[in-house]
């Protein structure tokens, strides 16, 4: 498996690029956004092809590159469920295995430092990414998003303290030089959680640690809500007034199947649905077909001006869609309203079709 464990000095951030040599698939963990070019470059050096990139949690410290290399690579992002967010292309639980050629990582659900907090696991256990769970001699804080450290401790003790005591840990950060460490290592001499430490001996320790606030929490928790981008310039705020659009409870810029219906000619229609998707549901004349793992692909050096409808069968991918555009920064970009099964079912004449 080829290996490779990225800094960023600014955040004291470690990304890990991990990928099967034979078919060049690869996934990212906890990408960082003024990295992006540095690892984009690193793995078109190395031929790769990435397949997911993964955040262990929403951070408080930096802006992730998720989003970004989801646009300029393909690749699709990755969550927790219990993160709270809902945007990204996989939301994973407990067991689930994110697959890359030969390889896999096994999701261990870690909340306790915030309460979606994941650790990646390969599955022949020699290897855990623990992002700020459990750091090399230390853990992340419990004080905010939705910390908690009498979760924390059974989180470390139950998912990471379990796996063979020769695993190497990667955290997700450390500021002090050091790079890695083990199982056993932590459960030995972890000064927070080794040894005979106790629950209330640790709930006592973390809530005695008067941290200041986390400098970089007002900007990267929204964004890392987005997947790194801002919520700002993902308001349709540029033009409103090409079409009648609606905004969705998520905040999705809509458009209702009857406009679509009439002004099709009139705007780019893009389907985002699978080829296989097609034949059950027929695309609307004239669209384009990008399915969303490809998307946006060269339709990124598209004019930002240009009035964009994003189609798929009920309307959650060409949200995602639409909203990779919007962040792109085009200024005329919907999400049809139900879909392509919405569509296909209604008649101008306001029947039900067969």
């Amino acid at each position: 498996m080829l290996f490779r464990q990225l800094f960023d000095r600014e955040t004291s951030t470690y990304t890990y690029l991990l990928a099967d040599e034979d078919s060049r698939e690869a996934v990212i963990i906890d990408p960082v956004l003024e990295q992006l070019d540095r690892d984009a470059t690193l793995i078109a050096e190395l031929g790769l092809v990435l397949r997911y990139a993964l955040d262990t949690h929403v951070h408080a410290d930096h802006v992730t590159a998720t989003g970004a290399l989801r646009n300029r690579l393909g690749a699709r992002t990755v969550l927790s469920e219990g993160a709270g967010v809902g945007v990204a292309d996989l939301l994973v639980k407990e067991g689930d295995v994110i697959r890359f050629g030969r390889f896999g990582l096994e999701v261990r659900e870690t909340p306790g430092h915030t309460g979606g907090c994941l650790t990646f696991v390969l599955l022949d256990r020699t290897m855990a990414f623990t992002g700020d769970a459990l750091l090399i001699r230390g853990c992340g804080r419990t004080d905010f998003q939705s910390g908690d450290a009498a979760r924390l401790y059974h989180s470390i003790h139950d998912k990471l303290f379990s796996l063979p005591p020769a695993t190497l840990l990667y955290p997700g950060h450390d500021y002090q030089g050091r790079t890695v460490t083990t199982v056993d290592e932590e459960r030995r001499v972890n000064p927070r959680l080794g040894g005979d430490r106790t629950e209330a001996e640790f709930v006592q320790i973390m809530s005695e640690l008067n941290l200041a606030y986390p400098k970089q929490i007002d900007r990267a928790v929204p964004r890392n809500e987005q997947l790194g981008f801002d919520p700002i310039s993902l308001a349709p705020t540029h033009d409103r007034h090409w079409a009648p659009i609606e905004m969705s409870s998520a905040g999705i810029p809509e458009l209702p199947v009857d406009w679509v219906r009439a002004h099709a000619q009139e705007v780019t229609v893009i389907d985002v649905r699978e080829p296989d998707e097609l034949a059950v549901l027929a695309p609307i004349d004239g669209a384009r077909e990008m399915p969303l793992s490809q998307f946006p692909g060269t339709f990124a050096e598209a004019p930002r001006d240009q009035p964009v409808v994003l189609v798929c069968r009920s309307g959650g991918r060409s949200a995602k869609a639409a909203l990779s555009l919007v962040a792109l920064g085009f200024t005329r970009v919907a999400s049809m309203r139900g879909g392509m099964t919405a569509y296909r079912s209604t008649r101008t004449d306001g029947l039900t079709s067969r």
